[in-house]
């Protein structure tokens, strides 16, 4: 009776984790969607298909990205190469874009982009510190 009730805990342990949230994040490639978007308004929070565009980050093994957003029926694109950067004992994602492109979400006037990996399976946008939208973006599996 105990080896059954032990056995039948370690099989519902198992199983009741089925959704890995330490992602491994050397693992290739990685797209992470974008989830929620808000501003500076408390209330103004969207998500999913209600949110002013749909855009996923492609993250390969070799270095390389590709970004691509849905917005009005258009779809814009761009790639570049990335890293992952510590800094204030946080880590960061930094893309490097090859040509200048519309679908930057950065402070600067320049081809960089970085994002605060807040977990393994979260990174948030750094635009929003310059008054541009707050961005967060899940991992998919």
């Amino acid at each position: 009776m105990k080896t059954s009730f032990l056995l039948l805990l370690i099989i519902f342990a198992t199983f009741s984790c089925s959704k890995d949230e330490n992602f491994d994040t050397d693992k290739y490639p990685q797209k992470w969607a974008l989830v929620r978007m808000y501003g500076q308004i408390p209330t103004s929070e969207t998500t999913g298909k209600n949110m002013e565009w749909q855009e996923y980050y492609f993250l390969k093994s070799d270095g390389s990205f590709f970004k691509h957003r849905e917005r009005n029926g258009i779809d814009y694109e761009g790639s570049g190469s990335f890293t992952f950067v510590y800094e204030t004992g946080e880590k960061f994602l930094i893309l490097t874009y090859d040509s200048v492109n519309v679908i930057i979400g950065s402070c600067d006037a320049n081809q960089t982009e970085s994002l605060w990996l807040k977990s393994d399976s979260k990174l948030v946008g750094t635009w929003s510190y310059c008054d541009g939208p707050g961005l967060e973006y899940e991992r998919e599996e």
